[in-house]
Parts: C-alpha cells; structure tokens; sequence
C-alpha cells in the first residue's frame, strides 16, 4: 500500500505514526521540531488522511504498510515514534522486524488489550448523515450528544472533506475502522522482542499506560524505560508539546 505522507529535515530517518482517528497533520509541528536533527517521515495510515482505503486493517497489515513504506523511501533502519494505535504498530514493526528499527517511543500505549472505548464515538461518526450537514457546525452539533468533549470533537471533525460544491465526506474509512476496531483494541502477540532502546511516554492524567503495565512491556522490550509527562492526558504530543519534545529528543540523541 502506497501511504500518504510528508517529510521534512535532514539527518537519520525517523518515523512517527499517528493515533487512531488522527492523521500525519497532528504530528507535523513535532516534525519541524524534530527536524533540526532527524529527517522525519510522517505518513498516515492506511483508512486514514491522503491514503488509500482498505477493508483490512490490523496491527500485522499496519506494521507491514510501514515495513513497504521503509523500503520504498530506501530507508534500511530508521528510529519510529508511534502514539496509541501508532504506537501499537510501531512496537508490532519492532517486534517482527528488530533489525530496521533503531530506537522506538511509545507514547501512552501499552500492549495489552483495551476496553471499546471508541465504539460509541466510531458509532456516532457512522450515524451522521452528511449529505445532511451543510457546514461543519452541524456535524459538530450531530457529535455533541456523545463526545461532550469540544477538542475531542475538533479532532474529530478534522476528518472531515468538504469539495469544491461544498458537499461534506469522511476521509477516514469509518466503516472499515469500525468492523476492524476489536482487532485494533486487542492485545499484541507475545511473540517477537525488541531489545534495542525503548522509551514509553505516558500523561499523567491518562489511564492508558502506567508503570503497571512496565512488567508485561519490558518482557517484549526488556530495555524500555517509562517517562510520565503529569501535566497531559492521552493525547501527550498536543497537550504538553514543549515536555514531550524535550523528554523525546533527549532520548533520541542521547548515548542508550
């Protein structure tokens, strides 16, 4: 699968992976930020931003887009940062294919299953007739009865299209997000591990990983090390980016 993508900066290739629902847009200004040092990669995931739809979508077809991306860029080994659904892909492509991933962060992401917390957002989207919806407002206002959330529900209207006779449409494959979700919640196989330089970056105000999960992730990565930003919840990039930077590039470029 041909990803869509951006890249910018010179040096070492890095990768970031963006999250369920996101695409590469969210993680363009730590891109430029990066790119002082790196020559940083951001590609959107297959049913997601630019790139093409599939009804396949699974932490092994994931890993393997960005395993195709790699080669197609020429890029033999490159560091890969991945946050929630990218994170799991990114850890799944260290797991299987050790040898191309230098050093790996996870953020706010372990590998263990999780509950269907995005089944009633998935469901929300699905239900919101957009040939309906003339401007944005509306499908923000379709949304409001289950996301209370008004940034949540700003991320999610970023995928939203509108065309030159101003017709709405989803970018995102919801209907392939949707049938595939269990698959994207599930545990990762235990089977594969990472022994290279691991960092897992958590918020502090988020119940998606904590150093309870530290035991189940340094036996697939037994050189991880966990950095708890306290001030952000899932969504650690956008909601303490100067922290998550600095914690980020003091990882990347140190010495371990």
């Amino acid at each position: 699968m041909k990803l869509n993508f951006h890249v910018t900066g010179k040096g070492q290739p890095l990768i970031l992976l963006h999250g369920l629902l996101g695409s590469s847009h969210n993680l363009l200004p730590h891109a430029e930020r990066l790119a002082a040092r790196f020559r940083v990669f951001t590609p959107d995931h297959r049913n997601h931003g630019g790139s093409p739809h599939s009804n396949e979508m699974n932490y092994d077809v994931l890993a393997a887009d960005v395993l195709g991306f790699m080669s197609e860029h020429g890029i033999m080994r490159a560091s890969v940062l991945g946050h929630s659904m990218g994170g799991k892909t990114a850890m799944h492509l260290a797991q299987q294919h050790p040898d191309r991933v230098n050093k790996l962060v996870v953020v706010d992401i372990s590998p263990r299953e999780y509950p269907p917390r995005f089944a009633p957002v998935l469901d929300a989207m699905l239900s919101i007739d957009l040939k309906k919806c003339q401007r944005r407002s509306d499908v923000d206002a379709a949304l409001a009865g289950v996301v209370e959330s008004k940034t949540m529900r700003q991320f999610l209207l970023k995928n939203v299209a509108s065309d030159i006779s101003g017709a709405l449409s989803w970018k995102v494959n919801l209907h392939a997000l949707r049938a595939n979700y269990d698959q994207l919640r599930s545990a990762l196989p235990a089977r594969g591990c990472f022994n290279g330089p691991s960092l897992f970056v958590s918020g502090g105000r988020s119940d998606y990983l904590s150093e309870a999960d530290m035991e189940l992730i340094r036996r697939m990565f037994p050189r991880a090390e966990l950095k708890t930003i306290a001030d952000a919840g899932h969504w650690v990039h956008a909601e303490a980016p100067e922290e998550f930077i600095q914690v980020v590039e003091n990882f990347l470029v140190g010495t371990n």
